[in-house]
C-alpha cells in the first residue's frame, strides 16, 4: 500500500442530521506538534461541544493516539484514526469538530459521521505519495550524458541535481524497488563507462519529474 503525507493544513465540512462536523487536517512530525495543533483547534472552535482527534506519527506508524473528547467511547477518535490508517497517511493529525444539531445520532451514527468527516478531510487535503529509496550519484562523460539523461527522463526518475565540470554528475532519487534495474540500465547505456554510487537511503515525495526529500 502506498503511503501518503499531507502538505500544510486543510478543512472540510459535512452535515449529518443538523450536526455539523468540521475536519481539519495537518501535517505533524511530533506529538508536541500534534497536541499544539489540537489546542489551536480548541481555541478556534471554542464554542463547539466536541473536538475529537487522532494522529499517526513515525516512519513505521509507531505512534498512534486518539480521543473521543466526551463523545461515547469508541465513536469518534477511533474512527478518525482508522480513516488515517486506511488511507495510508503518515505524520498526519485530524481534528473533527462537532457542533451538535439537536438530533441524537446514536453510537452507530456517530461512528459513521466521524469516519465520513475524517475520510473526506483527508481526501480533499493536499497530499502526496512518499517513497522509500536511495539517492544515487551517476558520474559519466559528456558524450554519455545525453543518453543517460534521456534514460532518466523516459523512466520518470527524479533528477535532484546535475553538475557539469570535468565530467557530468547526476544525482537521482530512485525508489528502492527500482534501484537495481536503474543501475543496470545506466551501465548499459554508457557501455560500462559510467560510475554509479548509492549515497544514502532516503524518503522522497515525487511530483512529476521533480522530487523533494522527506524527513520523518
Amino acid at each position: 500500500m502506498c503511503a501518503y503525507v499531507v502538505s500544510g493544513q486543510s478543512e472540510s465540512k459535512i452535515e449529518v442530521k443538523k450536526s455539523v462536523f468540521i475536519a481539519t487536517v495537518r501535517e505533524v512530525h511530533s506529538e508536541e506538534e500534534a497536541l499544539s495543533f489540537l489546542e489551536e483547534m480548541r481555541k478556534t472552535y471554542w464554542d463547539a461541544k466536541h473536538n475529537c482527534y487522532a494522529y499517526i506519527l513515525g516512519e513505521r506508524n509507531e505512534i498512534r493516539r486518539f480521543s473521543d473528547d466526551k463523545e461515547p467511547q469508541g465513536t469518534a477518535g477511533k474512527p478518525i484514526l482508522e480513516a488515517i490508517s486506511a488511507g495510508g497517511f503518515q505524520n498526519t493529525a485530524v481534528v473533527v469538530t462537532r457542533y451538535f444539531g439537536g438530533v441524537l445520532l446514536g453510537t452507530g451514527g456517530l461512528v459513521r459521521a466521524y469516519s465520513q468527516a475524517a475520510s473526506l478531510g483527508l481526501s480533499e487535503s493536499a497530499h502526496f505519495p512518499v517513497a522509500k529509496g536511495n539517492l544515487l550519484s551517476v558520474r559519466c562523460s559528456y558524450s554519455d550524458s545525453g543518453k543517460i539523461q534521456y534514460l532518466i527522463n523516459t523512466a520518470g526518475i527524479p533528477l535532484m541535481d546535475s553538475v557539469y565540470a570535468e565530467d557530468v554528475c547526476f544525482t537521482l532519487a530512485v525508489s528502492e524497488n527500482q534501484v537495481d534495474e536503474t543501475v543496470k540500465k545506466i551501465t548499459e547505456a554508457a557501455n560500462g563507462a559510467a560510475s554509479v554510487q548509492i549515497l544514502e537511503e532516503i524518503h522522497f515525495i515525487q511530483d512529476g519529474s521533480s522530487a523533494k526529500l522527506y524527513s520523518f
